[in-house]
């Protein structure tokens, strides 16, 4: 059975992106404990490229099904995980990319959504909290997806969110979605 096509952010309101969120199955990965097998011989570059044994995976719908799978670890690591299996797979940074962005509303009643390069939608909210890390290459934003899964916020996506920020909470920067205050700057 194929996967659905990705939604088109741009066409989708907030209501609407709340409901897809609401409505997404992903298969109970936190609850399957099977022996480990292997390596999966499979790896999430830094840029949100999926690989299998050095070659990108070309198809989006396999990369999309693969990410359904991903269970991150108690010890940070990464795997692949089904009812009968489990396989290690090499993360270099967030296994997701948000790449693009939806807003609607200002100040704390503001919504903000985004969309990752798996076309996935995640909202922005108390679940699903903002962070920022210090790197040499300046900061790295991170929004938590599920599960301890994250998502680098692509660069382009940040200057946006740099754009709307605002001050608050003793003058740091940042911005508000779904009633929170979520600070641009690293912690």
């Amino acid at each position: 059975m194929p996967m659905p096509p990705p939604p088109d952010l741009d066409r989708l309101s907030m209501p609407e992106i709340a409901r897809l969120v609401a409505e997404r199955r992903l298969p109970p990965v936190e609850q399957w404990n099977p022996p480990h097998c292997g390596d999966s011989e499979m790896r999430i570059a830094r840029d949100g490229t999926w690989y299998h044994q050095g070659s990108p995976i070309g198809r989006e719908a396999m990369v999309r099904l693969f990410s359904t799978l991903l269970r991150r670890e108690a010890d940070g690591s990464h795997v692949l995980v089904t009812p009968v299996e489990k396989l290690t797979i090499v993360v270099e940074d967030a296994p997701f990319v948000a790449t693009g962005m939806a807003r609607e509303g200002d100040g704390p009643s503001a919504k903000i959504a985004f969309r990752l390069n798996t076309g996935d939608l995640a909202p922005l909210d108390a679940e699903h909290p903002l962070r920022v890390a210090d790197a040499v290459d300046g900061p790295r934003p991170y929004l938590h997806v599920r599960s301890g899964l994250e998502a680098l916020i692509a660069r382009p996506v940040y200057y946006e969110l740099a754009e709307l920020a605002v001050s608050g909470d003793g003058d740091i920067p940042g911005i508000w979605s779904n009633g929170v205050h979520f600070p641009l700057v690293a912690s």
